[in-house]
């Protein structure tokens, strides 16, 4: 079932099913605004503690509006020039602050957006499939050129003490990409993973598991290695629940981990932001081979699902 109504004063489309309940925002960038397991009634997506939200005007700083739900990051996430034109991509990409053409066919939402600065434009069909959110994507290149991208889902998920980050095997070793991190440190420190030892105490610290919001720390960090397996996941054994993220591996090949623990506006949440591109940057993804393309006359596909169940 599709229905339309209003979310925190925002024109909301409503994917709905025994299952799990969807509410997208195409006014505001596409968000995925809330992710609903209806079997646990429990609500996966951090939410601000606002009553409304402010649509953000094109090129917004994220830190200026709000941090909730599933924004899309793309074509980059780092404020900087793109490769091609040296043109400007905007704090955490384009698309989250533009609005998107929506329609519905039957149950499946179809939504798109294209750029008013760089030659692309972005599609995503959405359908429920009894526990499992699906999203199909296609950027089309609009342009002359192939066009270097970086796309992730900043899904920020609810923090508590009994989440728990899964990940494939062989995911050992983690690289700090924030200055800001005081248990990680600098860009570029690397991190044994999930066990390491924090730089701001000395002691042993799990990457796995996330902090208390009284930690007052952000990390964000990614895997050096390529993912081996196209999935990502959360347990939460306090509801013993988990969420699973899949996606095509060959498309979508690397993984980041994103975590406030109190630190940043005093928010308590993270996110697994597997990705067509490291680290934040397009330009320094280019220029290190770790970028997707689309191609010339062309289009770069790949798929994307949330699926919620009970613990094994």
């Amino acid at each position: 079932m599709i229905r339309n109504e209003q979310f925190k004063g925002i024109q909301a489309y409503v994917l709905e099913n025994e299952y799990l309940r969807c509410t997208f925002l195409p006014e505001y960038g596409g968000k995925l605004a809330s992710y609903y397991d209806k079997q646990a009634a429990y609500e996966w997506l951090f939410q601000s503690k606002g009553e409304a939200l402010t649509v953000p005007p094109y090129g917004a700083a994220f830190p200026e509006y709000d941090s909730s739900g599933f924004d899309e990051m793309f074509p980059g996430i780092d404020r900087g020039p793109h490769p091609n034109d040296w043109k400007e991509i905007p704090d955490h990409g384009e698309v989250w602050t533009l609005p998107w053409h929506v329609e519905t066919v039957g149950e499946t939402l179809y939504m798109e957006v294209s750029s008013p600065v760089f030659p692309y434009s972005l599609r995503k069909k959405v359908s429920l499939e009894e526990n499992s959110l699906t999203f199909s994507y296609e950027a089309v290149n609009l342009g002359k050129k192939a066009f270097p991208f970086i796309w992730t889902p900043h899904a920020l998920l609810n923090s508590t003490e009994a989440s728990k980050i899964r990940v494939p095997s062989g995911m050992d070793q983690v690289m700090s990409v924030d200055a800001a991190s005081l248990h990680l440190g600098e860009w570029g420190t690397h991190h044994s993973y999930p066990i390491t030892t924090s730089l701001q105490t000395g002691e042993e610290h799990d990457l796995s598991l996330v902090a208390q919001r009284e930690d007052q720390t952000i990390e964000k960090f990614y895997f050096v290695n390529t993912l081996q397996e196209g999935w990502c996941g959360v347990e939460q054994t306090d509801i013993q629940r988990q969420l699973i993220y899949r996606f095509p591996l060959e498309k979508v090949p690397y993984l980041g981990v994103w975590k406030t623990n109190g630190g940043y506006r005093g928010d308590y949440n993270f996110a697994l932001e597997p990705c067509t591109g490291v680290y934040d940057d397009v330009y320094v993804a280019e220029k290190i081979n770790k970028v997707s393309y689309i191609p010339v006359n062309g289009s770069y596909t790949w798929t994307f699902s949330m699926e919620v169940g009970g613990l094994a």
